[in-house]
């Protein structure tokens, strides 16, 4: 469709709270009806592996809402990401937010490209049999094909 809109996102995080927006907005724009591609490099690629091990820390992100105060060093004994992680995996059970794994496989139905950044693959010794099925294996430049005739590009 040539007047269809386009949608590009880069999406370099690699975190449970840094991989929903991708997925989000990507299945959304394409529920709207526009084209998506996605490009996930350096460690956005931990959001296209099969085996997901996602975690969540409040380190570095002030943002995060906690239960109650904990002062940063606490924030750094051994477990609390892990027990953040469980928080928040809870907390959107809880209120009904899809897992990232119902996000994928909503964005792949919809048709939303996803690609996984070669020179990043080859970087961090990752083989393409870890990531899940309809992932296409681009650089940079087949990204700014797409990012350059988009209507809307993200960087998240």
């Amino acid at each position: 469709m040539p007047d269809q809109k386009r949608m590009a996102i880069i999406a370099t995080k690699g975190t449970l709270d840094w991989a929903y927006p991708p997925f989000i907005l990507g299945s959304t724009a394409a529920a709207l009806g526009y084209e998506v591609e996605i490009f996930f490099t350096f460690y956005g690629l931990q959001c296209l592996r099969k085996e997901l091990n996602l975690q969540v820390t409040s380190l570095g992100n002030p943002g995060m809402p906690m239960p109650m105060p904990m002062p940063v060093l606490l924030q750094a004994l051994p477990g609390m990401q892990a027990m953040m992680t469980s928080m928040m995996k809870s907390k959107m059970k809880s209120k009904g937010v899809a897992s990232i794994e119902e996000l994928r496989e909503l964005c792949q139905e919809a048709e939303v490209k996803m690609v996984a950044c070669q020179m990043t693959v080859d970087l961090f010794d990752f083989n393409q049999n870890d990531f899940i099925d309809g992932v296409e294996f681009a650089g940079a430049a087949k990204f700014f094909e797409f990012a350059g005739e988009s209507d809307i590009t993200l960087y998240i």
